[in-house]
C-alpha cells in the first residue's frame, strides 16, 4: 500500500511553506513518526513525520522549494519489509536525499577548514560559511544548538567577542562565481513586509536616554553564583529591563496600548515580545503575563524560548500576541540604533552596548558603564510626553533595582511620602 505524506497546517493563515532540509532519502527505511523532511512557514520551522513505517517511495520537491499547504511532499510504501540490518534511526543532520532535483538545489559548502573534523551534525551550513569567511576556529566556538550544533548566532557572538574582520582572502565562492542569487525565504519575506508596513503605516518616532549600569552590574556580581545555584539560571539584564519595563507599562498604559482600526486597546497585563537572532532570521517569541513573574521565572522564560528559536522549534503560538517589544543590539557591539516597531503593537525598547565612559555625579567626573536606551513608539497613540516619562521611569528603576519589586523607592515607602 502506498501512503501518500501531506503537508500539515501549521496556522490558520498560512497556505504555503517551504522544504528546508529533507531528513530521509528515497528507498530509505522510515519508522512510523520518525521526521522526513523540516519546513518552514513565514513564522517557525516545524517537521513532516511519517504516519506509518515502511520505505519511501518518492520525495517531491528540492530544498529551498515553495509547496502548497495539504500538497503530497512523500509516498511511503508500508507493505514493504524492513531491511535487515537498517539502523534504528539515522541522524537527521546527516542525511542527503538522492531526489535529482533536490540535490541540484543544495549549494556546496567549502570546508571549514583542513584540520577541523566537524560535520553537518555540529555546524550548520551558514555558521561554517562566517567561520571559513571570517577565520575563526571552529573547535573554540561553542555551540548552543541541540547535541552541541554550532549555528549561526553563536559564530556571530564569536565575531563580536573576538573583533575579527572578514578574512578576503577565504572568501566562500560558491561555484567559482563571486556572486549568489537566492530565493527569499518565507520568514525573510514576512519580516520584510512587516517592516515596511511599520514605517509606512505607523507615525513612528524614537527617543533617547542613558543607563548607569553600575548598580545592576554590583547586583549581579554580588548575587549571580547564589541566584544561579538556587534557580538553575544565569542572572542576566534581560530579566532586570523586562522587570522595569512591566512596571513603567503601568505607569503610562498608552504604551503598552495597540491600534484596531478606529479604537485603541489597553491591555491590562504585559506579553513582552523579546527580539532573538536566529539561525534563519529574527524572531521575535513572547513572555505571557511577564508582570507576574519573578526575576528567576523571567530568566528561564528566556532561556527556554532562546533555545527554542536557535533550533528552529518555536511555535506559532509562541511568537504571537505581544504588546511590547525588547530588542538587544548590544550583543552584537551596537551602541545606538532606532528600532523599528514591531505591528500591531506600538512601542518597542532597543538596549545597546555598555561602555565606560566618564559622567559627572554630584560635580565629579567618574567613570560608569552606560548604555544608550531607546523607545521607539507610534505617535498616533503614545504623546511625547508619556514615551519620554516612559523611558525615565525605566531607566530611574534600573540605576535602582530596589525599586523593581513593586515600582517604590524603598526609604521613600518607609517615611510614606511614596
Amino acid at each position: 500500500m502506498s501512503l501518500e505524506i501531506k503537508v500539515p497546517a501549521p496556522g490558520e493563515s498560512v497556505s504555503e511553506v517551504t522544504i528546508a532540509n529533507w531528513l530521509k532519502k528515497e528507498g530509505e527505511w522510515v519508522e512510523m513518526d520518525e521526521p522526513i523532511a523540516e519546513m518552514e512557514s513565514d513564522k517557525a520551522t516545524f517537521e513532516v513525520n511519517a504516519e506509518k513505517s515502511g520505505i519511501i517511495e518518492k520525495l517531491n520537491g528540492a530544498v529551498g522549494d515553495t509547496i502548497a499547504v495539504g500538497s503530497v511532499v512523500a509516498v511511503i510504501n508500508t507493505d514493504a519489509q524492513k531491511p535487515a540490518g537498517t539502523a534504528i534511526k539515522e541522524n537527521s543532520a546527516n542525511a542527503k536525499t538522492e531526489n535529482p532535483k533536490a540535490e541540484q538545489a543544495v549549494p556546496k559548502i567549502v570546508e571549514v577548514a583542513a584540520a577541523t573534523n566537524y560535520s553537518d551534525l555540529h555546524i550548520s551550513p551558514v555558521a561554517a560559511k562566517l567561520i571559513a569567511e571570517y577565520g575563526l576556529d571552529a573547535g573554540k566556538i561553542k555551540g548552543s544548538g541541540s547535541n552541541g550544533k554550532i549555528n549561526k548566532v553563536d559564530v556571530l557572538e564569536a565575531i563580536v567577542a573576538s573583533g575579527v574582520s572578514k578574512n578576503l582572502n577565504t572568501t566562500v565562492a560558491l561555484n567559482g562565481e563571486r556572486e549568489k542569487r537566492e530565493k527569499m525565504s518565507n520568514l525573510r519575506k514576512t519580516v520584510s513586509k512587516r517592516l515596511v508596513a511599520a514605517k509606512n503605516e505607523t507615525a513612528m518616532l524614537t527617543t533617547f536616554n542613558e543607563v548607569n549600569m553600575k548598580p545592576i552590574m554590583d547586583l549581579r556580581t554580588k548575587y549571580k553564583k547564589s541566584f544561579e545555584e538556587k534557580f538553575g539560571v544565569g542572572l542576566g539584564f534581560m530579566s532586570f529591563f523586562t522587570r522595569a519595563v512591566c512596571i513603567a507599562l503601568k505607569d503610562w498604559p498608552a504604551v503598552n496600548a495597540s491600534i484596531d482600526g478606529d479604537e485603541i486597546i489597553y491591555h491590562h497585563y504585559c506579553d513582552i515580545s523579546i527580539a532573538v537572532s536566529a539561525p534563519k532570521g529574527l524572531v521575535v517569541p513572547v513572555v505571557r503575563n511577564a508582570e507576574t513573574l519573578s526575576l528567576a521565572e523571567i530568566e528561564a522564560e528566556v532561556k527556554r524560548l532562546a533555545t527554542k528559536a536557535r533550533d528552529g522549534k518555536l511555535s506559532l503560538e509562541e511568537m504571537t500576541g505581544g504588546t511590547f517589544t525588547i530588542t538587544n543590539g548590544g550583543v552584537f557591539g551596537s551602541m545606538m540604533s532606532t528600532p523599528i516597531i514591531n505591528p500591531p503593537q506600538s512601542g518597542i525598547l532597543g538596549m545597546h552596548n555598555i561602555v565606560e565612559r566618564p559622567v559627572a555625579e554630584n560635580g565629579n567626573v567618574v567613570i560608569r558603564p552606560m548604555m544608550y536606551v531607546a523607545l521607539s513608539y507610534d505617535h498616533r497613540i503614545i504623546d511625547g510626553r508619556e514615551s519620554v516619562s516612559f523611558l525615565v521611569r525605566v531607566k530611574q528603576l534600573l540605576e535602582n533595582p530596589e525599586m523593581l519589586f513593586d515600582g517604590k523607592n524603598p526609604i521613600e515607602k518607609v517615611l510614606g511620602i511614596s
